[in-house]
């Protein structure tokens, strides 16, 4: 079974695996709860294959907050 898109062309657009580990849940329990998907015909029948689909097509973006260390 292959990933479509792949995890390599994921990463073009997200470079941590764990972020797009992360983004792809929450978009998932968004499409779960809402039923709206960003995508025209999205290919995937489950709600993280359709987030990783929008991830691809650069419709799905995060916005990177630095970490401060707490003293």
């Amino acid at each position: 079974m292959m990933l479509e898109p792949s995890i390599d062309q994921l990463q073009t657009k997200i470079n941590s695996k764990y972020t797009l580990v992360i983004l792809s849940a929450r978009r998932a329990r968004q499409i779960q709860n809402t039923k709206i998907v960003q995508i025209e015909a999205p290919t995937a029948a489950k709600n993280v294959g359709i987030a990783l689909e929008e991830i691809h097509a650069g419709k799905l973006t995060y916005v990177s907050t630095e970490y401060k260390e707490r003293r």
